[in-house]
């Protein structure tokens, strides 16, 4: 066949099979020695990215070392034991020095990596911002906080890798915004934290740097894709830590890993500075936000950087400093809930954290009203996951373009790179057996158009507009629902992207949303979890249930929720049901 279009084209030279052959081998040879190379790149950037990081945990265990060499009999364990609100207070006063404390935490946070695996690269900055801090007059709310921040969140000098080979030549030029005001809070970023490749996951696995796991249980994901924070916060290796969130990613690991964190309304904090494989993405409401052990350490957070210097910094942002009248108000709540969206059938142990906790609220005085979101597999398939993925998923797949697929992200990636046809194709085959995979499938084909996309956008507004008049109509202040949990096994996340339905509606929304832990998973929810079917009986739901199997003892957290821009009452919220939570316990305990 080959030599006949040669002798068409090329109807007066003779053509020999001989040379024919050798020009096809010759050219496969060349495509396969190409392939090789460029593999063979890949493979060299993701050493010397390794050499870094190993570089900086030598430098992180020297500097640890010599400190402990300079001032031997440092109370190490009191230092790690004070929560946020207190170390900081001792900082400013003076009882605490900055140089103790930033060692004590390089030091744990050596030791948690070694375990987990969580942290990506140390801030060498650090030390320098050490010397400059001591001299300053001005002592911001953080002064001399160390603080851990997600790998993509862009840190002079180094580099914002997202778990992809495409971003490891790029050594960010200046900070990001939210660290140029952490700074200046006096705040001391000293490491970077491992994420999923891509960070459209929520467990914690890419090529360059491996696997995180839950410092809670090592079977287990620490979630993601704040997961590096999650895990070295869980562990004690950090105080204070910024995720970022545009389906749960703030609070999936909390969930995880029995944290708190907060996903603020997009854009109350700048998220200039942030390496993303869908910037431009503008369906689906992205945001960076603290994760802390408490919800204290997340409210001095957002006192320190809802300040001036944020507002003057990134002129973006809407200049509303942190509400204290709000988040101090003894008021009863008009609180509506609910154990369960319709979509995916929360685990025996996410059910009754919601359901202890209207009951404690109820006890303390709130009225608690029965509440569904509307339409909730709309939202997820047409919402969420179709504007997600408007481009068809083409710029997250020009990113992943020459790199390794991580196993944890393969299934995910397999279906982003089949044809629009094939998945059409699937998604009619699929209908009558599977339909809510059916429907995910066709939201995946992407919108198709600038008109589309128009629209799309325009009916996350009605959507919105709509959640809304519901929420007025029954007189709400907050949301109380369940967060997705316990940890998964590792591996799960990657199989079950659309099980963020009960934290991806929000993003969808743009509520301020938080996560707080309340109980822990029994016996019992592990027997009741036996009996678990789902909704739909679909392959989803096995995996669902395989997915939180054998987590005895580990967290289980709720959702906060409040409407835009009302991060203060959100955090309230959060504050009433922590300390009615830590009540619960002391007595169960006595």
């Amino acid at each position: 066949m080959i030599q006949e279009k040669l002798r068409q084209l090329l109807p007066e030279v003779e053509v020999d099979p001989r040379a024919i052959s050798a020009l096809l081998c010759g050219s496969a040879t060349a495509i396969l020695v190409l392939k090789w190379v460029g593999r063979r790149r890949i493979q060299e950037k993701m050493e010397e990215a390794r050499r870094t990081r190993d570089l900086g945990l030598e430098r992180m265990e020297q500097a640890a070392w010599k400190f402990k060499q300079k001032n031997p009999g440092v109370q190490t364990s009191f230092i790690l034991s004070l929560p946020l609100v207190e170390l900081a207070e001792k900082l400013k006063e003076g009882s605490l020095s900055p140089e103790i404390v930033l060692y004590t935490y390089i030091d744990k946070a050596l030791a948690v990596t070694q375990e987990v695996n969580c942290v990506t690269d140390f801030i060498q900055g650090c030390e320098e911002q050490l010397q400059e801090l001591t001299k300053q007059k001005e002592k911001g709310l953080l002064y001399g906080v160390p603080i851990s921040i997600k790998d993509h969140i862009g840190c002079k000098g180094h580099i914002s890798t997202g778990g992809l080979v495409q971003f490891l030549s790029k050594v960010e030029e200046e900070d990001s915004m939210i660290v140029k005001v952490l700074k200046r809070q006096g705040a001391i970023p000293f490491v970077k934290t491992n994420v999923p490749q891509s960070m459209i996951n929520y467990d914690c696995s890419n090529v360059i740097f491996g696997q995180t796991v839950n410092p809670l249980n090592h079977k287990k994901s620490p979630g993601g894709s704040s997961g590096g924070e999650g895990a070295l916060i869980a562990g004690g290796g950090s105080l204070l830590g910024f995720g970022t969130d545009v389906a749960g990613s703030i609070r999936l690991p909390s969930s995880f890993c029995g944290l708190c964190g907060l996903k603020p309304t997009g854009n109350r904090l700048s998220h200039g500075g942030l390496v993303s494989p869908i910037m431009g993405m503008k369906s689906v409401t992205g945001t960076i936000g603290p994760m802390a052990r408490d919800v204290d350490s997340l409210v001095l957070c957002m006192r320190a950087l809802l300040c001036e210097d944020l507002f003057q910094l990134d002129p973006t942002v809407p200049p509303i400093p942190f509400n204290e009248e709000v988040y101090s108000s003894s008021k009863p709540l008009r609180i509506g809930f609910y154990d369960g969206d319709g979509y995916f059938q929360p685990s025996p142990s996410m059910k009754r954290a919601v359901q202890e906790t209207k009951r404690l609220l109820q006890g303390a005085g709130h009225t608690l009203v029965p509440f569904s979101p509307p339409r909730i597999d709309y939202v997820v398939d047409e919402l969420f996951t179709k504007g997600l993925f408007s481009d068809g998923a083409a710029n997250l797949l020009d990113k992943l373009k020459g790199d390794i697929v991580d196993p944890n992200l393969k299934s995910q990636v397999n279906t982003y790179r089949l044809p629009v046809v094939l998945k059409r194709i699937g998604a009619l085959l699929l209908k009558p057996v599977y339909p809510r995979i059916a429907r995910d499938l066709n939201a995946l084909c992407g919108v198709g158009s600038a008109k589309n996309l128009w629209k799309q956008h325009a009916a996350v507004e009605a959507y919105r507009k709509e959640f809304i008049a519901k929420w007025r109509k029954l007189q709400l202040d907050v949301i109380l629902c369940p967060a997705l949990g316990p940890a998964f096994n590792a591996g799960y996340p990657g199989k079950l992207f659309a099980a963020t339905s009960y934290t991806n509606l929000y993003n969808v929304l743009n509520f301020p949303a938080g996560v707080v832990p309340v109980t822990t998973v029994t016996h019992i929810d592990e027997e009741e979890l036996k009996d678990y079917r789902g909704h739909y009986g679909d392959l989803w739901d096995k995996r669902l249930k395989e997915a939180v199997e054998g987590a005895v003892g580990l967290p289980v957290a709720v959702q906060c929720v409040a409407l835009p821009w009302q991060e203060e009452l959100c955090l309230r919220f959060m504050k009433e049901v922590e300390t009615l939570a830590h009540k619960r316990k002391q007595s169960l305990t006595y």
